[in-house]
């Protein structure tokens, strides 16, 4: 699964060329880079660097299509919106998540060295990076 990320991200990166930086995503110190960025087929692809420095998080959130990362560098904490932890993943694994509103989920650096992700997003062309949600009642942020 792993070389069929990177093949996806760098024919993204080699279809759309060089874009500019975004905004960045909601937790403190979260910054949030766009690499490239095309329109094919009615979907928006994406593809963007997230850096999450050591104890921060990227905030409650939900995409409105599937995205695909893979972590660069640390070790980012995956949970739900029940609250528990659906998956840790390392420097050389690789995520997939699901998309819509039902699909509510956070992701925190829980240790001490940034978290970098390369993030290939796979949207409905027009729609958000991601739509913010109300923590779902974690004792964590």
């Amino acid at each position: 699964m792993q070389a069929g990320m990177i093949a996806a991200l760098a024919a993204t990166a080699t279809l759309a060329g060089v874009a500019t930086a975004e905004a960045t995503p909601a937790g403190p110190g979260v910054k949030g880079e766009t690499i490239s960025q095309t329109t094919v087929g009615g979907k928006d692809y994406i593809l963007r660097q997230i850096t999450i420095p050591a104890g921060q998080s990227t905030g409650w959130h939900f995409h409105d299509g599937t995205l695909y990362a893979y972590v660069e560098k640390g070790t980012l904490s995956h949970f739900d919106s029940t609250c528990k932890s659906d998956g840790v993943y390392k420097s050389g694994s690789s995520v997939t998540e699901p998309s819509g509103p039902q699909q509510v989920h956070i992701g925190r650096n829980l240790g001490t060295t940034p978290v970098v992700l390369d993030v290939l997003y796979v949207l409905p062309h027009g729609a958000p990076l991601s739509e913010d949600a109300p923590n779902p009642g974690c004792d964590f942020q």
